[in-house]
């Protein structure tokens, strides 16, 4: 049995101990800010709540707009989140800002239902559960306003999730959840500020240690504004997925560098047969040529890919380049180095080869994070 929700800090509007925050991470929801709050009014009366918006800095103003709000009602939060991207970062953070026992994560675009956090709420405060998914895939629940690509992806990750990390809930891609938040505080250091699917993040990594209640809901159709879902939004998946399967040894961000990695070798040897069989340059040139053309395609799908919370932009590219090409060369330096180490003591090729290239990696991904991508 689980200890019971402590007390939280009192409501200023209504003098009760606040019992739930609802956290929203926005980018460019400026014309659904007021909507939302309006319904959360609406569904959340005779409860103490707080919405905390949390923002990626959005072109549009949605901070702007939700600091208007705030001003006029003390439950109204807002985090505005400079140099970081990312829902799943976005919703840990508004998570450990929370002031209530208690926490709900909803989307901004008036998708979810609102109308179901009481229930959820009460399924918490009654510890008969440590977390309530808003489900669309049980009896009573909808996911009809999907195109058909969007839930083609939704039900093939929902299999993949549930066969490969053995999740048991009929709905592990959904947004809208509740959960205690001494629960969430407990898993927190292990779950991944990248990506967009925080739900599967936190189950798996519970490990069967969370109570997992479903309630269906009705996913409805955005009013305002587009969807932030891209087609890196598959790759995120994945790689969440291997993250989870190597019980968290390996980083999402780890295994994107990695993958880029890989794709860097088939344009290195491209650009090795274009030089050397249409150019007819001498061998050294023609290496010295697909190195470089390798690294530069590395170092731009890195910073859209890899590191797209953290994009270099402008001018910052330039330098970002310069850097990554010192880099890299000296992670070719230890590359060598220690495949040479390993040959001379198991004359195995192919042993030595990966050796050498597996310290490669782990050198340019960790001095590129420093220095290249480096948190502002």
């Amino acid at each position: 049995m689980n200890e019971a929700i402590r007390p939280a800090p009192v409501d200023p509007s209504t003098g009760m101990p606040r019992q739930l925050s609802v956290v929203v991470p926005t980018f460019n929801e400026r014309d659904n800010v007021v909507a939302l709050y309006r319904k959360l009014s609406a569904a959340l009366t005779g409860i103490a709540w707080e919405a905390i918006y949390v923002d990626d800095n959005s072109p549009d103003g949605t901070f702007d707009v939700v600091r208007k709000l705030a001003a006029i009602d003390p439950r109204v939060r807002c985090i505005r989140r400079i140099g970081r991207r990312g829902l799943s970062g976005a919703c840990i953070e508004g998570i450990l800002a929370s002031s209530a026992p208690c926490t709900a994560v909803m989307d901004a675009d008036l998708q979810h239902d609102e109308t179901r956090l009481p229930k959820m709420l009460a399924l918490l405060e009654s510890d008969a559960a440590d977390l309530v998914v808003g489900s669309r895939y049980i009896e009573g629940g909808s996911a009809d306003s999907f195109d058909k690509q969007r839930a083609g992806f939704s039900m093939l990750a929902t299999s993949v999730a549930k066969r490969l990390l053995h999740i048991e809930i009929a709905d592990p891609m959904s947004g809208f959840f509740m959960i205690r938040r001494d629960r969430f505080e407990q898993l927190a250091p292990e779950l991944s500020i990248q990506g967009f699917k925080i739900l599967l993040d936190v189950i798996a990594t519970a490990r069967g240690a969370l109570r997992v209640t479903e309630i269906p809901f009705t996913f409805g159709s955005r009013l305002h504004g587009e969807s932030k879902l891209d087609s890196m939004v598959a790759l995120d998946f994945l790689g969440l997925v291997l993250a989870k399967l190597t019980r968290d040894a390996v980083s999402l961000r780890f295994l994107l560098f990695a993958l880029v990695g890989s794709v860097g070798v088939v344009v290195h040897f491209a650009g090795l047969f274009v030089a050397l069989d249409a150019l007819r340059w001498p061998f050294p040139h023609s290496q010295a040529f697909g190195a470089v053309l390798a690294m530069t395609s590395n170092f731009l799908l890195n910073n859209f890919l890899t590191y797209r919370d953290q994009r270099l932009k402008g001018i910052g590219i330039l330098r970002g380049l310069l850097v990554f090409y010192l880099v890299c060369s000296v992670g070719l330096l230890a590359n060598v180095g220690v495949a040479f180490s390993v040959y001379n003591q198991e004359p195995i090729w192919w042993l030595a080869g990966a050796a050498g290239a597996l310290m490669g990696v782990v050198w340019n991904y960790a001095v590129s994070s420093l220095f290249v991508w480096r948190r502002r």
